[in-house]
């Protein structure tokens, strides 16, 4: 097609990097492909027209925005699109308010079903481990996820490398295997290489499986400890299962005891809804906000009377209202603008 296509990440060498810039710079690569290396000081393209995030909850809005600075000589202003299964309260209010455009795909594959959502106590482990068994002793796969690498004197949580262990010990008909943040790469890749094969039938990890893992014989997920995660992360975490048409699949919750107000309520939206838009909408009257024009994505909006949710309504007329004022009482357009951001870098369209 005559369309050159490089690859840039952190584990590029620094010869290759060194020529991929230098390529980059001149315009002689079309397309560049790469993670969180791209933003970095130094890696400049000639023109810049369009920038695709996907996964664009572990980005941050700062680095978002440097990808809108990155036009080259002729100062391009480039497109952005910018893909997620759960927005981000942030993003989801910049929706809300009309500074991003949307589409949305808000059906399953053909065949695939949603994913069936449930929660037990701690207490209850033991029945928990027994379930996992007989459901991998069918052929099937499991996620069994945890929030530690290894155990802490400061938070009461279950850790990946105990719970290895202890499953290894329980259940010796069984091929466990275990994935976390510190296995090199390579180790990483050839675990789930075999879990994908069914060489390992129950896969013990962390949160590093929420992207880029797909295995779709696996069915079944047990989340340790989801009192410690966002809706957002255990949304994408269930993703893991259910990718597999017309076979039904299975999230379990398994907290520990007594939960927090809105660990309860996060707890239920998973159980009640698979619709990404719903739970970032959950997350929004959770969490809140944060800053439109600033870098906090979540949190309390400098707002003293409206209420994004409440007055979704009302977002329309307003946004028609403020394309008015601005083209023609642009003074007072200005006034107002500055009333809000005042001398702070507007992060609005990042």
């Amino acid at each position: 097609m005559g369309i050159k296509t490089e690859l840039l990440t952190g584990s590029t060498k620094a010869k290759d990097k060194k020529q991929i810039v230098k390529e980059l710079a001149k315009g002689e690569i079309d397309i560049l492909i790469g993670t969180h290396a791209i933003f970095q000081s130094g890696v400049d393209f000639d023109r810049l027209g369009l920038t695709i995030i996907d996964e664009q909850h572990r980005f941050g809005v700062h680095q978002r925005f440097s990808m809108l600075e990155k036009g080259g000589k002729e100062q391009l202003s480039p497109h952005q699109l910018i893909m997620t299964a759960t927005p981000i309260p942030r993003t989801l209010a910049m929706t809300v308010y009309g500074s991003l455009e949307t589409s949305v795909i808000d059906e399953l594959p053909p065949g695939r079903n949603p994913v069936q959502t449930s929660s037990r106590p701690d207490s209850l482990r033991d029945k928990v481990i027994k379930r996992v068994e007989e459901v991998c002793l069918t052929g099937k796969r499991a996620y069994w996820v945890c929030t530690l690498i290894e155990d802490s004197e400061e938070l009461e949580a279950q850790s990946a490398e105990e719970l290895f262990k202890e499953i290894s010990q329980s259940l010796p008909k069984l091929k466990v295997g275990l994935v976390h943040g510190r296995l090199k790469k390579d180790e990483k890749d050839s675990v789930i290489e075999k879990f994908r094969k069914g060489d390992i039938q129950l896969l013990v990890c962390t949160t590093v499986i929420e992207v880029g893992v797909d295995v779709p014989d696996a069915t079944l997920m047990i989340i340790e400890n989801p009192e410690r995660l966002g809706l957002s992360q255990l949304h994408q975490l269930r993703g893991r299962v259910g990718r597999k048409a017309n076979t039904e699949s299975h999230c379990l919750l398994l907290y520990k005891e007594p939960l927090s107000g809105m660990a309860e309520e996060r707890i239920k939206t998973m159980e009640m809804t698979n619709d990404g838009f719903q739970i970032a909408e959950k997350d929004l009257e959770l969490r809140g906000a944060g800053d439109i024009y600033g870098i906090r994505q979540s949190g309390l909006m400098d707002l003293k009377i409206a209420n994004p949710i409440r007055d979704s309504e009302l977002l329309v007329e307003a946004q028609d209202e403020a394309l008015e004022l601005s083209r023609n009482e642009t003074e007072f357009a200005e006034t107002l603008v500055k009333r809000w951001i005042g001398n702070r870098v507007d992060y609005s369209e990042s």
